[in-house]
């Protein structure tokens, strides 16, 4: 399993999660799969739904910002592929919280971003059995 994402709509993502600093950033991942490969084709780039006081180490997406991304899909020809969210100030691993909420059929992007720079990036799928993420290999295309 592979997801590809231009370096353009990386830059972009990354756009967003800064500007969300010291908070966290997030969105969705949209675009084609095939034969496991992803191809992120677009980004969805949402407001962190979570409390003021708590997005420092948290987001949320709401089943409104679901629908949307849904209908965004759907209107561009494309398939809800996963989430992307930074991690302030800390490392790009899934937290417990994420583990939580996560769905097993998704791709997870977290960028790690330190004093408001995005440093780095990592990609993970939650196993079937919802106990441990691993690693998706990221690959970053011109």
């Amino acid at each position: 399993m592979a997801l590809e994402i231009e370096h353009t709509l990386l830059k972009e993502l990354h756009t967003h999660v800064e500007a969300a600093y010291p908070g966290e950033g997030a969105g969705f991942l949209l675009g084609e799969e095939r034969n496991g490969h992803r191809r992120v084709t677009a980004i969805l780039k949402l407001p962190n739904a979570r409390a003021a006081s708590a997005r420092h180490n948290r987001f949320l997406l709401t089943a409104a910002d679901y629908a949307r991304g849904e209908d965004e899909a759907d209107h561009l020809g494309l398939t809800l592929l996963g989430v992307f969210h930074s991690h302030p100030d800390c490392p790009n691993r899934p937290s417990e919280y994420d583990r939580e909420w996560a769905m097993p059929w998704f791709s997870y992007i977290i960028s790690r971003v330190d004093g408001g720079a995005a440093v780095s990036d990592l990609s993970w799928r939650l196993a079937e059995d919802r106990v441990v993420y691993e690693e998706e290999m990221m690959l970053v295309s011109m």
